[in-house]
């Protein structure tokens, strides 16, 4: 009787509560349209490098005169209209997330109005050939859809909008790359510091769900293609304590460079400049990726998933230059100030450094080291150990490379914390200072100023 009696509660207390099931309906219809969202963002982008590669391909010398002029572009639009929209967009959402943060000004970091401006301007940079991803605005794009539910939301509610940046935040990683379980790693990696969100059964499942409407429409075939590793053995051990040592290294030193660059304006000429007359600077870092990317016939632009898949295919044979070429435009692309992810570009430096290693050491086995280089850059460059090994492992066809991958991604990013702080932590508290800036520009007699405010450049 009285387990009838608890059974009978329980049940009541499930389905008896509409205010209940209202939420959850919102969260999962939230999460569904962030990851159609995502899906219609990628195929954009992917049109969108494909249009600039026919035009390099007609007119070789185009991007010297197109790229500058569309980084100029991007970024005069980005400042005068939304500069909330500049850089990764990952920082922004951990900003968003910051307890310090009045939940009236979170528009200045993540909204609907930035979600729609960084599928245009990201896609802009695309067109231009810059050397950038779409996975870290994913994350800001995703994170403002799901917080724009938050009107929708019933007033008894235990879904908070920090939950539903987290959940949004992950689903863009998860959409982006075809695997949720990367998506739920970087939200407990990356966002929540909250145990109860990562605890969430409906905003983990919020975060599942979008990575699998993305492999639904996409397929499950994965960004850069499926590893097939041979035989692991002793043989590896030389060559992959390299790539986890070199990647970590490139990782934390690409980590350090980007801080270094976005933050103090004032440290050097460069630095001034971009401080002075941004657009002027925005073009000229256009112009030296442009450069780049002729003297390398193409390869570094873009995001470089086309030659990190065809190495691991086998069928791409990078000059050892790649690896630094790729380095630096990535970091210029970055440091102009555009709106530009660096996840899938991380990977194709991580995937050429392992490339050059294994034709160093002659080792049989290429996509071996390829994928460690992949993880291990990755992981020294965000400091996300766990997502990076999560997003590279659903590549590998099998699981002889588990442990090879979990290994060289914690000591590469063990290596990098000795050289940097964590990046995007550190550059979350640069979009902080844009809350000091917008109220400078607010006479003391009116009122706080309006969370879309638009007065202050983000670095």
């Amino acid at each position: 009787m009285k387990l009838n009696h608890h059974v009978g509660r329980a049940v009541k207390k499930e389905f008896g509560d509409w205010q209940l099931w209202w939420s959850r309906a919102v969260v999962v219809g939230a999460a569904s349209v962030a990851g159609l969202t995502v899906v219609a963002f990628s195929w954009l982008s992917d049109h969108a490098v494909n249009l600039f590669f026919q035009l390099y391909e007609r007119f070789w010398w185009a991007p010297l005169i197109w790229t500058p002029l569309c980084a100029a572009a991007i970024l005069a639009v980005t400042l005068r209209y939304v500069p909330g929209a500049g850089g990764s967009g990952i920082p922004q959402v951990m900003a968003a997330l910051d307890p310090a943060v009045d939940p009236g000004r979170r528009g200045l970091f993540v909204s609907l109005r930035l979600s729609a401006a960084k599928i245009g301007l990201t896609g802009a940079g695309m067109l231009a050939g810059l050397s950038l991803g779409r996975e870290g605005p994913c994350v800001q794009i995703a994170a403002g859809v799901m917080l724009a539910a938050r009107r929708f939301l019933p007033k008894r509610t235990s879904v908070t909008a920090h939950g539903l940046l987290v959940a949004g935040g992950a689903a863009g990683i998860a959409a982006a790359f075809n695997t949720p379980l990367a998506g739920v790693m970087f939200a407990i990696e990356e966002l929540s510091r909250n145990p109860e969100e990562r605890n969430s059964g409906l905003l983990m499942a919020a975060i599942v769900l979008s990575g699998v409407i993305a492999v639904s429409i996409g397929g499950n075939a994965t960004y850069f293609g499926i590893i097939h590793a041979g035989q692991i053995g002793l043989a590896l051990l030389l060559p992959g304590l390299m790539v986890a040592l070199g990647s970590g290294l490139a990782g934390g030193l690409f980590s350090r460079l980007l801080i270094a660059s976005l933050g103090d304006q004032t440290r050097d000429a460069p630095s001034r400049l971009r401080h002075a007359h941004p657009v002027l600077f925005a073009a000229l870092c256009g112009l030296a990726v442009a450069g780049l990317g002729i003297l390398t016939s193409g390869a570094i632009f873009g995001s470089g998933y086309v030659n990190t898949r065809d190495m691991l295919a086998g069928t791409e044979s990078t000059p050892a230059v790649y690896v630094l070429f790729k380095f630096v435009a990535t970091w210029l692309t970055a440091w102009s100030g555009v709106p530009a992810g660096i996840f899938a570009p991380a990977l194709a430096i991580g995937a050429a450094l392992g490339n050059d290693i294994s034709q160093l050491t002659a080792y049989p086995h290429a996509p071996e080291l390829i994928a460690l280089g992949m993880v291990g850059f990755l992981a020294a460059a965000t400091q996300a150990p766990l997502t990076a090994f999560i997003i590279v492992m659903e590549m590998v066809d099998g699981h002889a490379m588990v442990l090879s991958l979990m290994a060289c991604a914690l000591v590469a990013a063990s290596i990098a914390r000795l050289l940097s702080a964590p990046l995007y932590p550190t550059l979350a508290k640069l979009q902080l200072q844009r809350l000091g800036s917008v109220d400078a520009h607010v006479p003391a007699t009116s009122p706080q100023a309006a969370p879309t405010d638009n007065r202050s450049s983000s670095p």
